[in-house]
């Protein structure tokens, strides 16, 4: 059972500020947490392997095709400035 002290530790180390009512939702809310844990501990993993993430993940890469590039002209339409097929911005560099 958490108490309300360590509901305030866990907030000053937060730096969070809480009110009465909050104090006790948080309080209600970790102690699920902590009841859930402790029947996560229960469970036999004998013979179970780590692993990194709950499925098996697998990067889906699309292929890379060659297209045509967007115009100049169309890229540069709606530049708020620009010198001839460049866009103009300010010099950040002294």
């Amino acid at each position: 059972m958490i108490k309300k002290d360590m509901i305030n530790y866990v907030a000053d180390l937060a730096r969070i500020s809480l009110a009465g009512d909050e104090e006790k939702l948080f309080a209600s809310q970790l102690n699920d947490i902590l009841a859930y844990i402790e029947k996560l501990n229960k469970l036999d993993t004998a013979g179970v392997e780590p692993m990194s993430h709950a499925v098996i993940l697998v990067n889906m890469f699309r292929d890379d095709k060659v297209k045509d590039s967007l115009p100049k002209d169309e890229a540069l339409r709606n530049a708020p400035e620009k010198e001839k097929d460049f866009f103009k911005v300010p010099k950040v560099i002294e």
